[in-house]
């Protein structure tokens, strides 16, 4: 691996007094996509939220370098740290237009208008919404919404929770396309995912969360029976 834009070591979590996190390792390279499997409870989501500093931690969290455990939320967002949640996080009374404004942080006038230019000629399912309220938009549009939202900051990794999650097939198909288009623009991915609906189209490395830890880090045709009956299957 080329040296590591996100590396974690020894990242340790808890919710008040309860251990969620034991001491987890993992390294991701520029424009690398790695997907993040696991039971629910199997710490995938706190793993995201530890990084993004919205839980207690312990341990090491390095973007590019800069240690950022211990930071704020919005200190690791300038880092180039986007987190899109399993709950898509939309603002449904604002259009399509303005969220995306939102994620362009600061940038106004003929800048903002060239910005939201670019990102509409790229992204034309969301051109033709662009004045919609988020809200009434469908599943997998909020989604690509959410997710070209973190696009318009410039980052370099993103973080991205069940985005297939509910999705009809359609939608997952729109929402593979915007993670693809992301991977081609040189971000690193990690895409946290139970049922493995996209991971297969972007990536061929894949990690496996147990009880808090990394139990599996390597590439996902040489996940084997033993890991998936022990970590991810049902039961």
């Amino acid at each position: 691996m080329t040296s590591a834009l996100l590396d974690i070591r020894d990242l340790r979590a808890w919710y008040g007094m309860q251990p969620v996190l034991d001491g987890v390792d993992l390294a991701l390279a520029p424009g690398e996509t790695l997907a993040l499997l696991g039971r629910n409870g199997s710490g995938r989501s706190t793993l995201a939220k530890a990084v993004m500093g919205l839980v207690r931690t312990a341990g090491s969290v390095c973007i590019a370098g800069a240690e950022c455990a211990g930071a704020r939320t919005f200190e690791i967002a300038r880092r180039g740290v986007a987190y899109v949640a399993e709950s898509r996080d939309v603002f449904p009374l604002l259009t399509v237009r303005d969220n995306l404004k939102l994620g362009l942080r600061g940038t106004r006038g003929a800048a903002e208008r060239a910005a939201l230019e670019r990102l509409f000629d790229r992204f034309p399912l969301l051109a033709a919404r662009a004045d919609v309220k988020a809200g009434r938009l469908s599943g997998g549009e909020q989604q690509v919404l959410a997710l070209v939202r973190a696009l318009a900051g410039s980052p370099r990794v993103l973080i991205v929770d069940e985005p297939a999650e509910g999705l009809a097939p359609l939608a997952v198909d729109e929402v593979g396309a915007c993670l693809a288009a992301l991977q081609a623009d040189g971000v690193a991915i990690v895409l946290i995912e139970q049922r493995l609906q996209l991971a297969p189209r972007l990536t061929t490395r894949v990690a496996v969360m147990g009880r808090g830890r990394i139990v599996y880090d390597g590439a996902l045709d040489g996940l084997g029976g033993d890991v998936a009956n022990a970590w991810l299957s049902a039961g």
